[in-house]
């Protein structure tokens, strides 16, 4: 079997990790615009060998883990060079602006949308992980655009992976995702100015920094290249959700303003069933 990575990082990396230990006589070739990422990727042992887009007739899959500006641009040249029976997914955090840059390509129907729900704050090919998609879920869109033996090669592999199969439209993917992933992004990476401003003047603020802090301000580490793209493409379900959250924070400040504690014991106590929830999903 040959599998194409394109874009070594922690999501393509761990997948290329899962397929070999699935596959061991597969050969896992990288191709990434980062040559020392390439590199390293190769000297990990994360692929085999470096590929070309040139190469991709022969490929029995071709997974795309770029930015998601970048994959807009890369995957109408991937579906161009493949062969018939191949399978092309891109594994992006948003998903209606990809689908609509392939909606009209002639070989739609070898791809499938995804978005693996799985990763850590750390990127690069020393990132990829071993088991990272084992009890996730994978989020597939306009699966009935993909060709049906096609599809059932590319659900095969996910279970194989240990991933749970979701069904979702693109723009309610969109949404919801802004909600759980996006609006946790902002709101690490703005905690984390706020501290680090604050910091200039009192460096007392990280020497008293517990485990509370840390895991809340941890996807603050996450990259930029690969955020920004992402509030990009989904900047209206951003704004709303942003919106939604600002305004909840506004409340909170008024409580405390008009000191009713009472009030915000309650506000907290009807947040406290996320416990319930969150262990409803792990099941």
């Amino acid at each position: 079997m040959k599998v194409y990575v394109i874009g070594i990082g922690l999501i393509g990396g761990s997948m290329a990790l899962g397929i070999k230990a699935l596959q061991p006589n597969s050969t896992i070739f990288g191709i990434d615009a980062n040559e020392k990422h390439l590199q390293e990727a190769i000297d990990l042992g994360v692929v085999d060998l470096a590929g070309k887009i040139e190469d991709l007739a022969s490929a029995d899959f071709v997974i795309v883990s770029v930015p998601v500006d970048v994959a807009m641009v890369v995957l109408p040249t991937v579906l161009d060079a493949i062969g018939d029976d191949t399978i092309v997914f891109e594994v992006g955090s948003t998903k209606m602006p990809i689908c609509e840059a392939v909606a009209n390509h002639p070989k739609r129907r070898n791809f499938i949308a995804t978005h693996p729900i799985a990763g850590t704050e750390f990127s690069g090919p020393s990132a990829a992980i071993h088991g990272l998609f084992e009890g996730k879920t994978n989020i597939i869109c306009e699966v009935e655009k993909t060709a049906f033996k096609l599809q059932e090669k590319a659900l095969e592999l996910f279970r194989d992976l240990g991933m749970r199969i979701r069904y979702m439209e693109p723009k309610s993917h969109d949404k919801h995702i802004a909600y759980v992933s996006h609006l946790s992004h902002i709101s690490s990476f703005m905690l984390g100015k706020t501290v680090i401003n604050k910091e200039k003047h009192e460096q007392d603020i990280f020497d008293m920094a517990g485990s509370g802090f840390e895991s809340t301000v941890r996807l603050a580490k996450s990259s930029p290249a690969m955020w920004t793209p992402i509030f990009k493409q989904n900047r209206k379900q951003v704004i709303k959700t942003l919106e939604e959250y600002i305004s909840n924070l506004t409340q909170f400040k008024d409580l405390l303003i008009n000191e009713d504690y009472n009030a915000i014991f309650e506000e907290m106590e009807s947040v406290n069933r996320i416990k319930e929830i969150l262990n409803g999903m792990k099941k």
